[in-house]
């Protein structure tokens, strides 16, 4: 049979980070070793006291179906860290999903209909170009790279590119791909464009927890975005439990209560003692935290020294765990040739947008990273 496949499937390409993953993945099925910076998974293990709280969750019986929008003592752990980062929201206001993506994918597909506008910073996450042209909206993009990824030297840039037609921009700060987090005054100036043209937000905060010298100020908290910002988190990155699969986002009632339809008929719920274990998550692990943000800080430092000692000066990331690293402009083929030469995969820009770049993530070890920026120098490649 020659199958008919849907138009909203054939917009889109593959992720280029799983797919840069997969290839490294079956270098190393034939034995390579390879250095493998492309995928922004932190090389520690979760928590013990979370992983704990899950066995004792299953322990418990907590392995049936859990109400919808999440267990309430999950909601209510929610509630209380986005009031840590002065954010109001209430448990209505709650929907915990299988994963940050699950939780994006839940809003565009409520808020974008065929044509809507949406605006993207670029370099943007891979997904989000995705599930715009899923939901069949349409793109306007503004280009941070010429000013270190920063959102507030291009916010005329970004005046320009939404308009009363916009229905959606999407922040994400700290950002991945670059570690830039945007300066109060950036997210002012989105704010005012916001409250112009009667558009809606993003802010997607996955990364909060991890900055280096700087606290990160959530969008919805500015005045004039408390109704129209969907605040987005979750538990992979601050925490490292990227396979437990456990995200959530904030919103007004009636959009939680559209997105609440779309999350029924879809997944159902999040996993039930996964959820038990992001209650120990959110409650008792800011040591944890703490002990992964300071190592990420010190390989971030050492990358930022490594390769200027080769002649190359990168933007120096404020959050996350990202580097992107300068490149010649067809940076596909300098990614390819550089896991094949020096078997080092990172992922390339154009990916997010922006040609000229290779993102590189440090959530590996130091002495890996040592051996990759050896490699690519090695190879001809810095």
């Amino acid at each position: 049979m020659n199958f008919e496949f849907a138009d909203r499937v054939t917009r889109v390409e593959p992720s280029a980070t799983i797919a840069i993953s997969n290839l490294s993945a079956e270098l190393e099925a034939d034995g390579v070793d390879v250095v493998d910076l492309s995928v922004g998974e932190p090389d520690f293990p979760t928590p013990a006291n979370i992983v704990e709280a899950g066995k004792d969750a299953m322990d418990a019986g907590h392995t049936g179906y859990a109400p919808s929008n999440g267990i309430p003592a999950l909601k209510e752990a929610i509630v209380d860290k986005f009031e840590s980062d002065g954010l109001d929201y209430g448990t209505d206001e709650i929907i915990v999903t299988p994963g940050g993506k699950q939780a994006l994918y839940e809003i565009f597909q409520t808020l974008i209909d065929d044509g809507d506008e949406v605006v993207l910073l670029d370099p943007a996450w891979v997904s989000y170009e995705a599930m715009t042209k899923l939901a069949g909206g349409s793109i306007s993009r503004v280009d941070t790279s010429g000013h270190e990824f920063q959102l507030e030297p291009v916010l005329d840039d970004f005046a320009e590119a939404v308009s009363d037609e916009t229905e959606l921009a999407v922040i994400n700060s700290p950002n991945n791909p670059t570690g830039a987090v945007y300066s109060d005054a950036a997210l002012e100036g989105v704010r005012d464009l916001a409250v112009d043209h009667d558009f809606a937000a993003i802010s997607d905060e996955i990364y909060k927890e991890i900055t280096y010298g700087v606290s990160p100020t959530s969008l919805g908290t500015l005045d004039g975005m408390g109704d129209r910002t969907i605040t987005l988190n979750g538990f992979s990155k601050a925490y490292s439990m990227t396979g437990w699969r456990l995200g959530y986002f904030g919103a007004p009632s009636d959009l939680v209560s559209q997105a609440g339809k779309l999350h029924s008929h879809s997944v159902t719920c999040a996993t039930n003692f996964v959820q038990h274990a992001g209650v120990e998550a959110l409650r008792n692990t800011d040591d944890a935290i703490t002990e992964m943000r300071d190592a990420f800080h010190e390989r971030r430092d050492m990358l930022v020294d490594l390769f200027a000692d080769h002649g190359k000066e990168v933007a120096v990331p404020e959050g996350a765990f990202y580097m992107m690293l300068p490149v010649p402009e067809d940076d596909q083929s300098w990614c390819e040739g550089a896991i094949e030469d020096a078997h080092v995969a990172t992922v390339p820009g154009s990916a997010f947008g922006t040609p000229g770049f290779a993102r590189l993530s440090y959530a590996a070890s130091e002495e890996r990273l040592r051996e990759g920026v050896e490699r690519l120098a090695d190879e001809g490649y810095l």
